[in-house]
C-alpha cells in the first residue's frame, strides 16, 4: 500500500494556513474536490427532485448517486440510506418513531461510553413510553466495555441496544459484532453510532450486525449532514410523523423537506476522495475503499503512536485512551493544569487541540473529569509526523509556562 501524504495534503486548501489540525474528531478539513462538487451542483441547472425536467432529473441523479456512495461506504443497501440534518436530529426522529411501539416494561440498553446523541434521544423516548433503561458502564481504568456486561443485561423485554462503534473521546472500539449477535438472540435490535469510527476505518454495517447505523460525513471530509442506513424491510416497518403530501416511499418518508442536493454531491465526492487515497487501488468503489482505508489506517496509527508518545512524555499527564482496540485519538489531562488552559496555549501556537467533554458527558463523568473534560488530539488523513513534533514541543512549552 502507498500513502502519499504530500499529495493528500495538496488537496486541502485550508492547510495553507499553517495550522496543525489535530481536531479532526470534531470535524475534518475539506478537500478541494468536495468543495468543488458542492459548488458545481449549486451553480448547475437543478430543481426540486423529479422526472419531468432535465434540472429535476439532475437532482434525482445527485440523490441516487449519494445513496450509492454511502451504500458502498457502509456496506449497506443504497435503497436504505436516509439523509437528514445531522446524526443528532436523525436519532431524535428515529427514537420518537420507534418509541411509539414501546410498552411500559420494555427495555432499552445504553452505555456510558456514548456520545450524548446516541444516549439522550433513547433516554427521553424511553421515559415517554415508560420503558426501562439499562445502563452499562465501561471500565474507567482500562477504557474497555466488556461484551459480558451487555449480554448479561439482555432479556426477552429488550427492544433496542444503542452502542457506539468507537468512543469519540477515548477511542475505545467495543466488540459491536458480538454485542449485536447477543442482542439478536433475544430478539432485540441494535443501533450503531459509527460517527467516530467512520473517520478512521471502513465501516461494515453487515459485519457489525447493525440494524440501523448512523454517521456524519463532515467527520470524514464531507459536508455537514447526517446519514442513517437500515434494510428497506426495517424502514417499511416504521411510520414516522411526516407531512401528509410528502412521499411515503422508503427511504423518502424519513427525509423531512427538500434534500440539500449540493451537500449530497459533497457526500459522494468525499467517499470518492477516500476511495482514491491509495492511487493504485483497483476494482469497484467498495474494493477501492477497502484498499485506501487500509492505507489510511496504517498512516493514522503511526500518527497516533507518535501522539501518545508526545503526550506521555509530559510530567504529570494522564492519558485516558487505554483500550486495546481504539481509534487514533488521545484524550488527556495534565496534573494541576486545566484542559482549557492547555488548549488555548496550543491554539496560540497554531495547533488545534481542543478541550471539552465533546458531548460524551457521561463518559467524562465516568472518568472523573466532569463537564470540564480533557484535551483531545486525533489523527486525520492530512496529519504528519512533523506536525506531531510541533505539537510535542508546544505541549511541553505550554506546560512549563503554565506551571511557572
Amino acid at each position: 500500500m502507498a500513502y502519499d501524504i504530500e499529495q493528500v495534503r495538496s488537496q486541502f486548501p485550508s492547510l495553507s494556513s499553517g495550522t496543525a489540525f489535530f481536531d479532526g474528531a470534531a470535524g475534518t478539513q475539506t478537500p478541494e474536490p468536495v468543495a468543488r462538487a458542492i459548488y458545481d451542483t449549486l451553480v448547475s441547472p437543478i430543481s426540486n427532485r423529479g422526472k419531468g425536467s432535465a434540472s429535476a432529473r439532475h437532482a434525482d441523479d445527485v440523490t441516487l448517486a449519494a445513496r450509492e456512495a454511502m451504500g458502498d461506504f457502509l456496506n449497506a443497501d443504497p435503497a436504505g440510506v436516509v439523509f437528514g440534518r445531522s446524526m443528532t436530529a436523525m436519532t431524535f426522529d428515529l427514537t420518537r418513531t420507534l418509541s411509539a411501539r414501546w410498552k411500559p416494561g420494555d427495555q432499552i440498553v445504553v452505555t456510558s461510553l456514548e456520545h450524548d446523541a446516541n444516549l439522550r434521544p433513547w433516554l427521553l423516548a424511553a421515559q415517554q413510553a415508560g420503558a426501562v433503561v439499562r445502563w452499562l458502564d465501561f471500565d474507567p481504568k482500562t477504557g474497555e466495555l466488556p461484551v459480558e456486561a451487555i449480554t448479561a443485561a439482555l432479556n426477552s423485554r429488550t427492544k433496542w441496544v444503542a452502542i457506539t462503534a468507537a468512543s469519540n473521546v477515548i477511542g475505545t472500539k467495543p466488540d459491536v459484532a458480538a454485542i449485536s449477535a447477543a442482542a439478536h438472540k433475544v430478539g432485540a435490535r441494535v443501533h450503531v453510532d459509527a460517527v467516530h469510527l467512520a473517520a478512521h476505518e471502513l465501516v461494515d454495517m453487515q459485519g457489525l450486525g447493525a440494524d440501523i447505523i448512523s454517521c456524519s460525513p463532515y467527520k470524514f471530509l464531507g459536508p455537514h449532514i447526517g446519514v442513517q442506513a437500515a434494510s428497506t424491510d426495517l424502514w417499511h416497518e416504521l411510520q414516522p410523523a411526516k407531512l401528509a403530501p410528502s412521499p411515503n416511499s422508503v427511504p423518502e418518508r424519513f427525509e423531512m423537506g427538500t434534500l440539500p442536493y449540493e451537500l449530497l454531491a459533497g457526500v459522494r465526492a468525499a467517499v470518492d476522495f477516500l476511495a482514491g487515497l491509495e492511487p493504485n487501488a483497483q476494482g469497484e468503489r467498495r474494493e477501492r475503499l477497502e484498499t485506501s482505508m487500509a492505507a489510511l489506517h496504517e498512516h493514522e496509527m503511526q500518527i497516533a503512536q507518535a501522539l501518545v508518545e508526545a503526550v506521555e512524555s509530559v510530567p504529570g499527564v494522564t492519558n485516558y485512551s487505554r483500550a486495546s482496540e481504539r481509534t487514533p485519538s488521545v484524550f488527556f489531562t495534565v496534573e494541576e493544569l486545566s484542559a482549557s488552559e492547555i488548549s488555548s496555549w496550543l491554539a496560540q501556537a497554531n495547533i488545534n487541540a481542543p478541550a471539552s467533554h465533546f458531548y460524551a458527558l457521561e463518559a467524562c463523568r465516568r472518568l472523573g473529569l466532569g463537564e470540564a473534560g480533557a484535551v483531545r488530539v486525533s489523527a486525520a488523513p492530512y496529519s504528519t509526523l512533523e506536525e506531531v513534533a510541533r505539537f510535542r514541543e508546544a505541549l511541553h512549552a505550554a506546560v512549563q509556562q503554565l506551571r511557572d
